[in-house]
C-alpha cells in the first residue's frame, strides 16, 4: 500500500456552493485531533455537535462524518444521520450509538463499515494524518426522502439538490 500518496482535497468547495453556518462542539476542536472517544478502537462515541445560524427555510438536518484521506477512490463515511428535525440544534455526545439515541424521526444511513451507526477514526498505521468532516446540512425539506438501505453516496448526491446550508468542523487523526 503507498501510504505517501497525496494529500486530497477538501470535499466540501467542489460541491453545489451553499451559505454556511456555524457548528462547534465539546469534543471537536477545528483542525485538531480527535479525542481517544471518537477513535474506532478506543470509543467509539459520535462527538456532541451543536448549530446555529441555519438558513431560513431549514426544514431538517442531516449529520455527516467523512474522511476524504481513506485510501480509497471514495473516501470513507463513518457516520451518516437523516432527517433532523428542522427545531433540532444540537445532538449530544453518543447520539451516533444507534437510531433510537437520534431525535425524531431522524435514522441512520449505513456507513462505510456497515453499520448504522458513528463508526470512529481508524485510518491504516502508519498512514497519513487523516481529515475527519463533521458535517452539518440544513435541508429544505422535511426529510431528504431516502431510507436507511441507501448508500451515503445516495444522500450525498440528494444533498447536491436539497442542502440551503452547511456548517462544518473537522477533526484529525494518525495512527
Amino acid at each position: 500500500m503507498n501510504l505517501d500518496r497525496p494529500v486530497t482535497p477538501d470535499p466540501y468547495p467542489l460541491l453545489p456552493e451553499v451559505p454556511s453556518f456555524s457548528v462547534i462542539s465539546d469534543d471537536v476542536s477545528d483542525g485538531q485531533p480527535l479525542k481517544d472517544d471518537q477513535v474506532n478502537a478506543l470509543g467509539d462515541t459520535s462527538p456532541h455537535l451543536e448549530w446555529s445560524g441555519a438558513p431560513d427555510g431549514t426544514q431538517s438536518f442531516v449529520v455527516t462524518c467523512f474522511d476524504p484521506d481513506a485510501p480509497t477512490p471514495s473516501g470513507f463515511w463513518h457516520w451518516v444521520a437523516v432527517d433532523i428535525p428542522g427545531d433540532v440544534t444540537s445532538l449530544p455526545t453518543g447520539a451516533g450509538a444507534d437510531d433510537s439515541s437520534l431525535p425524531g424521526d431522524a435514522f441512520h444511513v449505513r456507513n462505510d463499515v456497515g453499520g448504522h451507526n458513528f463508526s470512529g477514526a481508524a485510518p491504516p498505521e502508519g498512514d497519513q494524518v487523516h481529515r475527519y468532516f463533521f458535517v452539518v446540512h440544513a435541508v429544505g425539506e422535511p426529510n431528504l426522502g431516502v431510507d436507511a438501505d441507501v448508500s451515503p453516496a445516495v444522500v450525498s448526491f440528494n444533498l447536491a439538490f436539497k442542502t440551503l446550508g452547511r456548517a462544518i468542523i473537522q477533526g484529525t487523526y494518525q495512527h
